[in-house]
């Protein structure tokens, strides 16, 4: 998978090298930003062993079946190709964290919790807070997670998260801004730790983690600081950290992931896993309801042409709009039934 920041995408020329599975390299030449071309690392080159190492007990007949149904716009569990499963949302169900969510897609489901702690904010960005994203794959929710295959695939999910959430290691474009988090400038902020669970798995892994993200931080409440007056600028001042007054966490802006997986001549959305082993690429986009893209990346040795992502990415950019519409509905439905228990 590659990986590309929301200042990325604009005023740029792809050009695509498949050279092999563990060599691929995307190469992006920013004619009117960056003189020189950037090239960019694979960031989890092993997810499509993974995959095809837990489908291996697919037929041939099998893999025509879901090919040519997807050729032909009727996938096999009868949704069309930009269909997505069933959506099942539930709010606080971590007692113990700020804020908590299960997000199910299908027969893929996931738990996101987010803990809320107090910190001191990087000398790079003193104005910001900090938020870290990490995942863990049960070793029950597929038996392609036995071992150090869900080790090595945690890994690679939280640094997609991390590229696509929050704009890597440079924070540009995060579609989830920091700067809410901050405290006193420089020294004291809120650091934010999102835990994500993958407990059972079939399919569209980044995805549902981002939606279950994007619950839980709507679930999230902020204990309210006051800070004591008359501390030295050279001094840690004090603070009153509330146990009854909580600020609703901003999830305005945050994105959601839409995964655009490659089969044949045509691309799917919210694949599952017996399609992603059919896959040749994927293209993940994160989007937020402004139409803004907040990051992208690619998996598969396949290439691709430009102009193929370039409309995979417009196919994504509308396909959020649903995605959004449907996931804020069954978020205001789960805090509504949290609310009555």
């Amino acid at each position: 998978m590659y990986g590309f920041g929301a200042s990325d995408v604009f005023n740029w020329c792809l050009v695509i090298v498949g050279d092999g599975f563990s060599e691929t390299r995307i190469c992006v030449e920013f004619r009117a930003v960056y003189p020189k071309e950037l090239k960019l690392t694979c960031l989890w080159p092993s997810f499509e062993h993974l995959v095809r190492k837990g489908m291996v007990g697919l037929s041939i007949g099998e893999k025509h079946f879901i090919q040519g149904g997807i050729a032909q716009d009727l996938r096999s569990d009868g949704r069309k190709r930009l269909t997505y499963r069933p959506i099942y949302v539930e709010t606080g169900v971590i007692p113990q964290a700020n804020g908590s969510a299960r997000v199910r897609m299908g027969l893929t489901e996931v738990i996101v919790s987010v803990k809320a702690e107090l910190g001191r904010p990087t000398a790079s960005q003193p104005d910001k807070g900090k938020i870290s994203i990490y995942v863990d794959c049960s070793p029950t929710a597929a038996p392609m997670f036995e071992g150090r295959g869900g080790e090595e695939l945690s890994t690679e999910l939280s640094a997609a998260l991390q590229r696509c959430l929050l704009g890597g290691k440079s924070g540009a474009g995060a579609g989830i801004d920091p700067s809410s988090l901050s405290i006193v400038e420089g020294k004291i902020c809120w650091d934010l730790y999102i835990d994500g669970l993958v407990i059972s798995a079939d399919g569209n892994l980044l995805d549902s983690l981002a939606a279950g993200i994007k619950a839980a931080l709507s679930n999230t409440g902020i204990p309210k600081v006051n800070v004591a007056a008359g501390a030295a600028s050279d001094e840690q001042p004090e603070v009153d950290v509330s146990d009854e007054e909580f600020l609703q966490f901003d999830t305005s802006g945050v994105p959601v992931i839409v995964t655009l997986t490659k089969i044949g001549r045509h691309y799917i959305v919210d694949a599952t896993s017996e399609e992603e082993s059919q896959m040749s690429s994927a293209l993940s986009v994160s989007v937020n309801r402004h139409g803004r893209i907040c990051g992208m990346t690619k998996r598969g040795g396949a290439g691709l042409d430009p102009s193929v992502i370039l409309d995979m990415i417009s196919v994504a950019k509308h396909v959020s709009e649903q995605l959004i519409n449907k996931l804020d509905s069954e978020i205001a439905a789960a805090e509504a039934t949290e609310e009555e228990s």
